[in-house]
């Protein structure tokens, strides 16, 4: 199985990166067929769950493909020259899927699955629940390597995963939208100290109604 760095017959990686052009639309292409093949082994997973195990293991899962320009804003923050190569290499996230489950033991459970799925790669884990970020930011980071077919080779690219509770992820958007969104201004110390708080508290909550369920 090849690696998304062995198209060099289809894709130039050393040409620059222009959003507009047509490699930067061949490698869109094909992050989002990698977001579909682990769509559908998720989507698997949710199933047999439900009708063999009578347990609803995922609530709901969400993907996307991130934006051309967020993808140059990233490498430009990193540093990084704006080639396909580095885009490739270095931004993880430009496929992302984000798994939410009802229960922080459910997160886990999704985990340990996906790590003993034999057609996928493991690159990189964040645990994010039993040591959450500064923020109070909490969620299980996954990068893997995702296997799709073409008419002419297998390869695998890369998707990042996200998983986390409906709690965690009712924190996480409406911290993020507090925090990214231009319109409301930048918020103040004493404001983020709040959302930590807040973040403790549905730590707190999720643990008590894990110990009721």
């Amino acid at each position: 199985m090849k690696h998304l760095m062995d198209m060099g017959k289809f894709i130039d990686y050393k040409q620059d990166l222009k959003i507009e052009d047509k490699t930067f639309q061949k490698l869109m292409f094909l992050y989002s067929i990698a977001i579909k093949e682990m769509e559908t082994k998720i989507e698997i997973l949710k199933d047999e769950f439900k009708i063999l195990h009578d347990y609803e293991l995922i609530n709901h899962v969400i993907s996307r493909i991130k934006e051309p320009q967020s993808i140059v804003n990233k490498m430009q923050k990193r540093n990084l020259e704006l080639t396909y190569q580095n885009m490739v290499e270095n931004v993880n996230d430009i496929a992302g899927i984000r798994i939410i489950c009802p229960l922080k033991k459910d997160v886990f459970s999704v985990k340990d699955v996906l790590q003993k799925m034999s057609n996928i790669q493991i690159l990189k884990e964040k645990d994010y629940i039993t040591y959450p970020k500064k923020s109070g930011y909490s969620s299980y980071h996954l990068i893997v390597e995702v296997p799709i077919n073409l008419s002419q080779m297998d390869i695998y690219v890369k998707v990042e995963i996200q998983i986390r509770t409906m709690a965690m992820d009712f924190w996480a958007s409406l911290e993020h939208k507090a925090k990214y969104k231009p319109m409301l201004g930048e918020i103040s110390q004493k404001e983020s100290k709040e959302w930590v708080n807040c973040a403790k508290m549905i730590h707190k909550l999720e643990n008590k109604m894990l110990q009721l369920y």
